[in-house]
């Protein structure tokens, strides 16, 4: 698969990194396959989450292919930067598509992100966990990799102002595989 837009994308996104001082601590990331179909699966605390993981996913080579709700895709820049990096629109009433797109994408040896609480948690505790990340795993014969992210909360989350404030730590543990 081509990637065009990914590559300029991670390189502005890691310069705003730099600009807000996010300081990275990454657990784990050699439990991330180099190759292969990889389904990504981590909580989600905040609007940057996906930036995050897929940080963490680079340290290994890989891009990550994130799901992401249909809307995003409408905005007029969001959406032709998502479809540019390949992620995955999401029709929250009718997610067949999505799941068929995403298992294609594993079979092709992608990484597919998602967060299976389907939602940002406010609470900041792991909401009711949806069962489409093992269903794809399962459909695609890929391991399921766990990730947990804390601190994307302090940045920019649902029902909260925005703080850009420098220094902010960001922490993301990548799990074992499971199959």
């Amino acid at each position: 698969m081509r990637d065009l837009v990914y590559p300029p994308v991670i390189v502005f996104a890691r310069g705003v990194f730099r600009a807000l001082g996010l300081r990275f601590a990454i657990e784990g990331t050699e439990n991330l396959p180099r190759a292969g179909g990889v389904v990504l699966a981590s909580n989600h605390l905040g609007y940057l989450d996906f930036a995050f993981c897929g940080l963490a996913a680079r340290e290994r080579g890989r891009l990550v292919r994130f799901l992401c709700k249909d809307s995003v895709f409408d905005h007029w820049l969001g959406g032709p930067l998502m479809r540019g990096m390949h992620h995955i629109p999401v029709d929250r009433a009718a997610g067949t598509g999505a799941f068929r797109d995403s298992v294609r994408m594993l079979r092709a040896g992608e990484v597919v992100g998602l967060f299976p609480e389907a939602t940002i948690s406010r609470s900041f505790t792991v909401k009711e966990l949806k069962n489409g990340a093992v269903r794809m795993a399962a459909a695609a014969g890929v391991p399921l990799v766990p990730m947990a992210v804390w601190g994307s909360q302090r940045v920019w989350t649902k029902g909260r102002s925005r703080d850009w404030s420098r220094g902010k730590a960001i922490t993301m543990v990548v799990g074992e595989p499971m199959t």
